[in-house]
């Protein structure tokens, strides 16, 4: 094998797979929420919950997934640019580069599109450029920078928190002196007219939210204007102070695992008890003080906002380093992962998948059903594709060496295109 050639099957890590299924699968357990309710009720729970199924839902998701499985994609993100580039040849870092373009382009084409708002794929690739610079640092300085990030990602957190709780205390007072007649400061004025733009965005009036699921759920192409304006702003603005730095501590935390043998399942069985008891038992406690908190503020717009909560990014990368553990460990006690490493090693083609389905369930191009079904029964439409896709996909690398789109993803980048079909 030449430096510049892919990785051959018998050359697969199938930890890596196993845990990239189990990611895939779990990260719809969130996604879904976006496909299925207006954008804003991802980081607004009380626009998702009716009911009390509804609630038990979202504590048990929320509880378990959210943020970890992201994380876990991230990580293993991180791991497989280690993994790509540790023949750093001649020629090998412009196939990264090539690489990276293209997945650039894929995440265009999911969130612009396939209309999915929570697309992560550009996000991806622009770490991944990134990441690059990165790719001869040792472990274990991968491992302290990667721990200061999430130390720096806590303390921006808490800035965001208490920031946005002054701009909602000075916009109550200002509500309350102008309602008195009395005159009202010009800070306080700022801090009011800031407020209400932050809430325009994540908390909408009735009024956007009747606008979004007309525009959504109507056609095709009305979705499309309304998804293309909403996935610029984001481009514009999330993208770059918390969607880039959310993935890109884990990524550092991947390549920090992977350099250390970790991911690969090569270390004690010790290690991964630890990682699965410490992890999920941490990861947790915080998790249920920020959904106690959530619950107990009546949903108020800050509290029930855990992506901005200071302990977020610990709870998350917690329980992420728990499920790890899990996965590991049942992987060498139980031997279920092969249907998983399917999933795994067509992650991407998984991954697209779901934004086609979810398009023709959710938006205008299908049945419209956007904000019309409650949030429990939204996990049995994730089930189902769960099994669709567990069996779709050993089904389908039986037959092929690739999954569809991870075929196309290896011909644009090394400038040939594989054979796809085993010989029968």
């Amino acid at each position: 094998m030449t430096d510049n050639a892919p990785v051959r099957e018998s050359q697969r890590i199938e930890s890596l797979d196993v845990l990239r299924g189990f990611a895939l699968l779990g990260i719809l357990l969130l996604n879904i929420i976006g496909f299925a309710f207006v954008s804003s009720g991802y980081v607004a729970p009380v626009l998702t919950i009716q009911s009390p199924a509804d609630m038990a839902a979202w504590i048990l998701v929320d509880l378990t997934a959210e943020g970890a499985m992201r994380g876990l994609f991230s990580i293993l993100f991180g791991a497989g640019v280690v993994l790509f580039l540790g023949r750093d040849g001649f020629g090998r870092s412009w196939l990264h580069m090539k690489r990276t373009s293209w997945l650039l382009i894929f995440g265009l084409i999911n969130g612009y599109l396939l209309l999915w708002t929570g697309d992560i794929l550009v996000t991806y690739a622009l770490c991944g450029f990134i990441l690059f610079f990165a790719r001869n640092v040792s472990g274990r300085r991968l491992l302290i920078t990667s721990c200061l990030f999430i130390a720096l990602l806590s303390l921006y957190n808490s800035g965001m928190y208490f920031g946005l709780s002054y701009l909602q205390d000075s916009a109550t007072e200002a509500s309350t002196l102008q309602s008195q007649g009395k005159t009202v400061p010009a800070e306080l004025i700022a801090a009011q007219s800031d407020w209400h733009e932050f809430m325009s965005e994540y908390r909408p009036a009735e009024a956007a939210i009747t606008t979004e699921i007309a525009a959504r759920g109507d056609s095709y192409v009305s979705a499309f204007l309304w998804t293309a304006e909403h996935n610029t702003e984001i481009l514009l603005s999330s993208l770059w102070f918390i969607l880039l730095p959310d993935a890109f501590a884990l990524m550092l935390l991947g390549m920090a695992l992977f350099k250390l043998g970790v991911l690969q399942g090569e270390k004690h069985s010790s290690i991964y008890r630890h990682m699965a008891i410490f992890g999920i038992g941490c990861g947790l406690l915080i998790n249920a003080y920020e959904l106690w908190i959530a619950h107990a503020s009546n949903f108020d717009t800050i509290a029930s906002f855990n992506q901005i909560a200071p302990t977020y990014h610990l709870g998350r990368t917690a329980m992420t380093i728990g499920w790890i553990g899990v996965v590991i460990l049942a992987l060498r006690n139980l031997n279920i992962g092969w249907r998983l490493a399917a999933v795994g090693r067509m992650a991407l083609t998984n991954y697209l998948m779901h934004s086609l389905i979810c398009l023709f369930i959710f938006t205008g191009a299908g049945f419209g059903l956007v904000n019309q079904l409650p949030r429990w029964q939204l996990y049995g439409i994730v089930l189902a594709i769960w099994i669709a896709q567990l069996y779709l996909s050993p089904w389908w690398l039986a037959r092929y060496h690739y999954g569809p789109m991870e075929w196309l993803w290896r011909g644009l980048t090394y400038g040939h295109f594989p054979r796809l079909k085993r010989s029968s």
